[in-house]
């Protein structure tokens, strides 16, 4: 079992745990960087956890929820107020709604998390800090300390598993819920160098080609909120073209940006999307999250082969863009 101690401090408000692993502090690191891995131990075994965002940058926010063994659901977030890549993260970490919103009247709590270096591999050093005496008592009358030694029980796996989440692994889909899908692969470069590439209309251009042989006939850029973007695609005889639209509802570069997105011409609300580039060993860890508007269309989708096209543009990225960048 990887915990080694945990330190109640009631006079100091805190609650210090410390756990040991037998692998680098980088593979450590990014199991809590990326929400695949994150959410296959951050729950006890009776709780498991699924996260709906996780923005691992100063000022991002992280939302999930806890499954019940009778359907129940807890909602939670966390606020990050610090990240040194490989070594901490502090947050503020508390209750919310099912549409993330926090709850006001429940208790929060300040995480800090460091990792280091240690003789058998890495050391993982989570500190919480309550905000009251009575808050604390509350939180670990509910199990917090039980919950904490299950949850991270279950984190030598996820280390041991290095295949299902190497960097070298094809387009993923991951159901969510029935509303939402959630798009994962490993981009072989930096965050910075993903995020041009989604937004420079000259290296567009050459990677979001479509399938091969067909022609990418309009681009039309958004980099702003508010502002509207249009791709279009044609056949190798310029015939059965499509084209996609949307507009741009929040952008903090180079991490995150939330788009909605149409096919034009189809008559239906749009999707939802959310991407998020997160700094990974091997490259850049490429995270979207897709909501429907209804589960219907969510299967529709998919059944398109849609996450085979997006290997397809994704490799191309890889291998006309950012090799030798």
């Amino acid at each position: 079992m990887p915990v080694t101690s945990i330190d109640k401090d009631p006079e100091n408000l805190t609650m210090t745990i410390v756990a040991d692993f037998p692998v680098p502090v980088r593979r450590l690191w990014d199991a809590y960087a990326d929400p695949r891995q994150l959410e296959t131990f951050w729950g006890p075994p009776e709780y498991p956890a699924t996260f709906t965002r996780h923005d691992l940058y100063p000022g991002g926010w992280s939302e999930y929820f806890m499954t019940g063994p009778a359907g129940n659901r807890s909602y939670n977030f966390w606020e990050f107020l610090s990240v040194a890549e490989g070594e901490s993260f502090h947050v503020i970490s508390g209750f919310a709604d099912e549409n993330g919103q926090p709850n006001a009247h429940m208790p929060r709590v300040r995480m800090h998390f460091t990792f280091e270096e240690a003789a058998q591999g890495s050391r993982l050093v989570g500190r919480t800090t309550f905000s009251s005496l009575e808050e604390m008592e509350q939180l670990i009358s509910m199990g917090m300390v039980e919950g904490t030694k299950a949850a991270m029980a279950q984190i030598d796996d996820v280390l041991a598993d290095l295949r299902s989440f190497a960097a070298d692994r094809m387009v993923e889909a991951q159901l969510l819920s029935d509303t939402q899908v959630r798009v994962s692969r490993i981009i072989r470069g930096s965050v910075q160098q993903v995020w041009d590439a989604h937004h420079d209309p000259e290296l567009l251009r050459r990677w979001l080609l479509g399938p091969d042989g067909w022609q990418f006939t309009d681009c039309q850029v958004a980099t702003d909120v508010g502002q509207t973007y249009r791709y279009a695609w044609a056949d190798a005889n310029g015939e059965n073209g499509f084209a996609l639209t949307g507009e741009v509802k929040e952008s903090q570069p180079p991490h995150r940006e939330v788009t909605t997105e149409s096919m034009e011409g189809v008559d239906g609300p749009p999707t939802l999307n959310e991407q998020t580039l997160t700094s990974v060993e091997g490259g850049t860890l490429l995270s979207l999250l897709i909501t429907y508007s209804s589960k219907e269309l969510r299967d529709t989708v998919l059944a398109t082969g849609m996450t085979d096209g997006m290997e397809i543009s994704y490799s191309r990225l890889e291998s006309e863009v950012l090799q030798g960048a």
